[in-house]
């Protein structure tokens, strides 16, 4: 409910080209209570005052020099075509022409010249109460969206840290380091914005990137931490980690989680058909899928770990490209090599963190 005195303390603007009709409802309105009483005389100075004040009523002639009423709504219509515009046309004409033609211009009600001082006051309490209700509901839906927008933020920051946290749990239970989830993703952001993926597509891949490997969360131990070789039984359940970290991320409704639910069942498959779990071949391969078997093993063969150390850039990029159209898709390998200045500044400022290691053996890096 708006009260008498959030009424009085409104803003009204009077436009009017006639000195007299401006001070006679200046006189009306300062006399009823009302403190907020702006006029002017000038047609083309609506908009800037309008921007100024921000008024809760405009009580506009229809007649002027310059600029006729009519032209004046149009302008504020442009201005504030979303929201209530609370007009009140000052006319002496009575054609129903005229008056249709305003309210298709957007007024809300008319007063009519010569002024009757009851009528006025009843006419500009009721659009003001109108145009003060209709303002107070805007700022509690854009108060009420504000936080809808904070929470639905918070909410996907907590569901990020926990993919990341998983990912990470991962990452250290194959004896990995924290920053090769982080190159990895920021890899695959350079390489996917290359092969046309959008900005927003982006996001979702270097979020989804960590969790390629969240399968090998469910990998036995004795077969994840063996130091050495697996032979062809233990390999098969090693190969099992793709389904099972698409298994873990299946059936949401998180573009992050289903992104990450292809990379974690595809990123080990091979351009010529010869990978897991499915034999997929060329472009049958998702497209993440395929940025991630590059990203994750040129990171894996030029950074330092426990059981090896790092491979030199050119021996790194010799051992990528010849498995071009073998194990990698050769269109994106030619890409990457492009982006190399990216690659290795990113691999620079992403330096692996330490932490504690098994003594691991050097293992096949294309498991």
């Amino acid at each position: 409910m708006i009260s008498q005195q959030q009424c009085q303390n409104a803003s009204i603007l009077i436009v009017d080209d006639q000195m007299t009709n401006i001070m006679l409802l200046e006189s009306i309105l300062q006399n009823a209570g009302y403190t907020q009483v702006h006029s002017t005389q000038d047609p083309t100075q609506v908009l800037p005052l309008f921007k100024e004040l921000d008024p809760d009523l405009i009580c506009l002639d229809i007649r002027m020099p310059e600029l006729n009423g009519f032209q004046v709504m149009g302008q504020l219509k442009i201005i504030h075509k979303h929201a209530f515009l609370p007009i009140l046309v000052l006319t002496s004409e009575e054609d129903r022409e005229t008056r249709l033609r305003a309210l298709e211009s957007g007024a809300k009600d008319f007063l009519h010249k010569p002024f009757d001082k009851v009528e006025v006051l009843m006419r500009i309490r009721n659009l003001l109460e109108a145009s003060l209700l209709n303002k107070t509901v805007s700022q509690q839906k854009a108060s009420l969206e504000e936080t809808v927008r904070i929470r639905t933020q918070e909410l996907r920051e907590t569901q990020l840290e926990i993919v990341h946290r998983l990912a990470r749990a991962a990452e250290h239970r194959d004896n990995e380091t924290g920053a090769h989830i982080i190159r990895m993703a920021h890899f695959a952001v350079v390489l996917g914005r290359a092969a046309g993926m959008t900005e927003e597509e982006c996001d979702v891949l270097f979020h989804a990137t960590p969790m390629h490997d969240v399968g090998k969360l469910g990998i036995p131990d004795r077969i994840l931490l063996k130091p050495g070789k697996l032979d062809p039984e233990e390999f098969e359940i090693m190969k099992q980690h793709t389904v099972i970290g698409a298994q873990l991320l299946s059936n949401s409704h998180s573009p992050v989680l289903q992104m990450g639910e292809v990379i974690a069942l595809t990123h080990h498959e091979k351009w010529d058909g010869s990978g897991y779990p499915n034999r997929l071949t060329g472009e049958d391969i998702p497209l993440v899928g395929r940025i991630c078997a590059i990203t994750d093993v040129f990171d894996a063969l030029s950074s330092k770990r426990c059981y090896k150390d790092a491979w030199p850039l050119d021996k790194t990029l010799k051992e990528l490209h010849s498995l071009a159209g073998k194990q990698f898709d050769p269109h994106l390998l030619d890409l990457f090599n492009e982006l190399l200045p990216v690659i290795t500044d990113i691999q620079r400022t992403h330096t692996d963190i330490e932490i504690p290691k098994f003594d691991l053996l050097e293992s096949n890096y294309h498991a």
